[in-house]
């Protein structure tokens, strides 16, 4: 159970409370912080899974693990965004990717008791959603413009992928419930 992927997985959980706790603080780079320490734990999730693969360490602990350290982060800077910008224009795509996020883990724990989850094992539409969100995220926690007076343009970057997010796990929860549907449509 204590393999590096796993050790690395459990930092990521741990740094959930580090991130709402930087990012609140009273101090003038507080977002800033708070977006490093969410871009910190989402380069952990690629890098638990990649070591979990190239070591194979692969355990059923980390199988578990690592999709709920993903959703509670998200889940976290999600909350943290409609909070920080109170505007709808943020907090509906939110809404839509936590439900995704809900209703796409409740079909796969389902699909995993009937005994058929790799039909909807995540998709090259889930990676590129995941990937957008996670970019999108970033550059609204962090909250930059600017930086050293030079334009970046993260938080309208930010809204951009935000959308783009959106549309993209609308589309996927569409292709898994498609993909699940035969086997929630046969009666008992």
């Amino acid at each position: 159970m204590w393999t590096v992927p796993n050790l690395i997985t459990l930092f990521r959980v741990v740094l959930i409370p580090v991130f709402v706790m930087v990012y609140f603080l009273d101090w003038k780079w507080a977002h800033e912080l708070g977006a490093f320490v969410f871009w910190l734990a989402a380069i952990t999730d690629w890098f638990d899974g990649y070591l979990a693969r190239k070591l194979n360490q692969n355990t059923p602990f980390g199988a578990f693990l690592d999709p709920v350290a993903d959703k509670l982060i998200v889940a976290a800077a999600l909350l943290m965004i409609t909070h920080s910008y109170a505007t709808l224009w943020i907090t509906i795509p939110a809404i839509v990717l936590l439900i995704r996020e809900i209703y796409v883990s409740a079909l796969r724990e389902w699909m995993g008791s009937q005994g058929v989850r790799d039909e909807v094992k995540v998709s090259f539409i889930g990676k590129a959603k995941t990937t957008a969100q996670m970019l999108a995220l970033i550059g609204l926690l962090s909250g930059l413009e600017s930086f050293m007076g030079f334009p970046i343009y993260w938080v309208t970057l930010g809204y951009i992928l935000l959308y783009i997010a959106a549309v993209l796990s609308l589309w996927s929860m569409v292709k898994y419930t498609l993909s699940a549907w035969k086997h929630l449509s046969v009666k008992p």
